[in-house]
């Protein structure tokens, strides 16, 4: 009897080490040196598929990649969304694209939308980037701009 709680204990303990280690690892994202945002498209004269960061200033938003950047004043801006692909809204602009955005079968949200006014023309600007990265993002920028970023929502749909 004695020999087989010794078992019992052994194989619980090793089951648990194991669900242990395995756990940790799943919580931890390994450090990626890649930038979090891409340029998927939009008018400026960045290249498609230029990785970089997005920078929430005191007045504007700016996103700079190795080829450049471009900033986006939060008094000129009039659209933000956070989803999946472009909106109804968004392509009924007719928008003059430089990049034109090409968008991959994807389940969540992973384009953030920035449409602006400067110098009286329409400007836009894609950029991908993952929920877990865009989260921080949200509020922040909702709170500096005084607007919202419109998230799409398999049941809120805002088309």
């Amino acid at each position: 009897m004695q020999r087989h709680t010794r078992r019992v204990l052994a194989i619980t303990a090793s089951l648990l080490a194991l669900l242990c280690m395995t756990a940790s690892a799943y919580g931890k994202r390994k450090p990626s040196d890649d930038p979090p945002f891409q340029y998927l498209g939009g008018t400026e004269t960045l290249p498609g598929g230029c990785g970089g960061r997005l920078e929430i200033l005191k007045d504007s938003l700016a996103f700079t990649c190795a080829s450049g950047s471009v900033n986006m004043p939060f008094t000129a801006i009039t659209v933000m969304q956070y989803r999946r692909d472009l909106s109804k809204q968004v392509l009924r602009m007719n928008i003059p694209w430089k990049v034109e955005p090409q968008f991959g079968r994807v389940k969540d949200n992973q384009f953030l939308t920035i449409i602006y006014n400067e110098q009286g023309a329409v400007h836009a600007v894609v950029l991908k980037v993952d929920p877990s990265d865009m989260r921080p993002y949200l509020a922040e920028i909702e709170l500096r701009s005084g607007k919202s970023v419109q998230v799409y929502r398999n049941y809120d749909e805002f088309d």
